[in-house]
């Protein structure tokens, strides 16, 4: 059985986490959670730093020791390897540790991140890899873009899964009007998706067609992946996209996908049934709507 992880951003810097099925507890990386905090790159120092709050922390006799396990978590290079972690609890015991301008910032996101739109979203979006809907969504359609968007913002959005009637833009760009959107998206749903380069020119189109009020971009890229698996038995692995250049890439894809082309590419991958992949797929997805 696949292991269940999760990656979540407090300002741009990743926090790795596991599912421990044994006390059905999510297990968060210590060193990430204090590069967070912390706003520290170098990995070394990060290590210092713990090796240093460890030592103060066993002098003091702290529970914050004690509760500490270490779990396996993937690294950058792909490898998985030994790591301290800890609970939720003693995440805020850690966070605790921090000056308060630091700490108190960190704890106010990791506790309620969950419970944001975007956050009660992302968990479902988690359990489209168990669920059989996953299997039944129409591939490439107008109607299977609906049922994606349906299941995420179900409950969430009154218009989950519904075409906008009214205009909207982003960034000062337009998206199709309204009045025409029926048409363009019937345009869309009908380009073929034998190829790579027709698969995403036909992403690109739904981008900038832009159906629905909210939470277009995490529907389509789940969209993508299907017709990508589907057609051509592989998916991206959103981990290996910058948030920064995939945001730009798209912006300039209205006028030329070279530059999206080209991050997809590089970012495919064959392990089209692989958990983690999804898992970290479902993450990056909602990492690059974070606002800056």
């Amino acid at each position: 059985m696949q292991q269940k992880t999760s990656i979540r951003f407090f300002n741009d810097n990743p926090v790795r986490a596991v599912w421990k099925d044994d006390d059905a507890k999510w297990y968060f990386s210590v060193l990430d959670i204090i590069s967070a905090i912390r706003n520290e790159p170098s990995y070394e120092k990060i290590r210092n730093y713990w090796k240093y709050l460890k030592a103060k922390l066993k002098k003091e006799n702290s529970q914050l020791v004690s509760v500490t396990t270490q779990l396996k978590l993937t690294a950058k290079d792909g490898k998985k390897y030994m790591s301290d972690a800890l609970d939720a609890d003693g995440i805020i015991l850690l966070a605790s540790e921090f000056p308060s301008r630091l700490g108190a910032k960190f704890i106010d996101w990791f506790t309620h991140s969950d419970a944001s739109i975007d956050g009660k979203s992302k968990q479902k979006a988690y359990a489209l890899f168990e669920s059989a809907l996953l299997d039944t969504i129409e591939v490439g359609t107008v109607k299977g873009l609906q049922q994606i968007h349906s299941y995420l913002f179900g409950g969430l959005y009154e218009f989950a899964g519904q075409i906008r009637t009214v205009n909207i833009a982003k960034g000062g760009f337009a998206f199709a009007p309204a009045m025409y959107l029926h048409d363009t998206l019937k345009t869309v749903e009908e380009m073929p998706e034998g190829t790579f380069d027709e698969i995403v020119d036909k992403y690109i189109e739904m981008n900038v067609a832009h159906p629905f009020r909210e939470g277009n971009g995490r529907s389509t890229r789940i969209w993508l992946d299907l017709m990508l698996k589907k057609n051509l038995a592989v998916c991206i692995d959103w981990s290996m996209i910058d948030k920064n250049d995939y945001l730009d890439a798209m912006k300039r894809s209205v006028a030329n996908g070279t530059k999206i082309r080209a991050l997809l590419y590089n970012a495919l991958t064959d392990k089209i049934s692989d958990r983690e992949i999804f898992m970290k797929g479902v993450d990056y997805s909602y990492y690059y709507e974070q606002a800056e």
